[in-house]
C-alpha cells in the first residue's frame, strides 16, 4: 500500500524523512549523552517510541496509533525534556 502511495507526493515524504531524520539525531545525541554519565532516561525511551508512532502515523495510517502524534506534539515533547 505504502509503494502504491509514495508517487502521488514524494516531495511531502522527503520532507517528512528530513524531519524525523532531525529528531532521530536528537535522539541520538541524548542517548550517548546518557550513556556517558550511566543515565537511563524514561522520558528519553517516551521519545524513541513516539518517533516510531509518528512514523506509522505518517506511512501507515490505517495501522493507527495509541495516541494522537505529529511533529508539533513532538516538539512539544522535546521542549520538556
Amino acid at each position: 500500500m505504502r509503494l502504491d502511495k509514495i508517487a502521488s507526493n514524494p516531495e511531502r515524504d522527503a520532507n517528512w524523512q528530513q524531519q524525523l531524520a532531525r529528531y532521530w539525531q536528537t535522539y541520538q545525541t541524548k542517548l550517548v549523552a546518557d550513556r556517558a554519565r550511566g543515565v537511563r532516561s524514561p522520558k528519553l525511551e517516551d521519545m524513541r517510541w513516539m518517533l516510531e508512532e509518528l512514523r506509522v502515523s505518517l506511512w501507515a495510517q490505517q495501522l493507527k496509533t495509541p495516541y494522537p502524534i505529529s511533529f508539533k506534539r513532538l516538539e512539544k515533547f522535546l521542549a520538556e525534556i
